[in-house]
């Protein structure tokens, strides 16, 4: 049986354009690599450009971990990524509460920000799992 498609590659490729930031490795589920890209531009851009290569796996990778549902993961991350601050990823999601605060305090200050470039995946899969019960 074939996984759902929960990730696209072709997000993936955009988000790699800036993935010296790590951020294309945070939408597959590896915020710790994406922390230390985020830190070391990509570990010092070598990185970066092997992962032009690995982004296909890391797509089954990630369809293989998350759960498909009505939360769609690509426009959690494109919420997320450009608009984070103003918390539209947690509208989104259905959190109005913590979406209404990020949207009052930049992101929880960044701090929420960054927990949620972390564990957006999760979120998402728990979301996604209640929608299935």
């Amino acid at each position: 049986m074939q996984p759902a498609d929960t990730h696209s590659k072709v997000f993936g490729y955009l988000l790699w354009l800036f993935g010296f930031t790590g951020s294309h490795r945070f939408y597959y589920g590896k915020p710790i690599t994406g922390t230390i890209w985020f830190f070391t531009f990509g570990l010092f851009l070598v990185g970066w450009i092997i992962d032009l290569f690995l982004i296909p796996a890391m797509d089954r990778e990630a369809d293989q971990r998350f759960t498909p549902g009505p939360i769609d993961y690509n426009i959690a991350w494109l919420f997320l990524t450009f608009l984070g601050i103003f918390g539209i990823h947690r509208f989104y999601q259905g959190k109005i509460i913590t979406g209404i605060l990020y949207l009052l305090t930049v992101g929880l200050f960044g701090i929420g920000l960054l927990y949620d470039f972390w564990t957006l995946n999760d979120q998402i899969s728990m979301k996604n799992a209640q929608y299935r019960r």
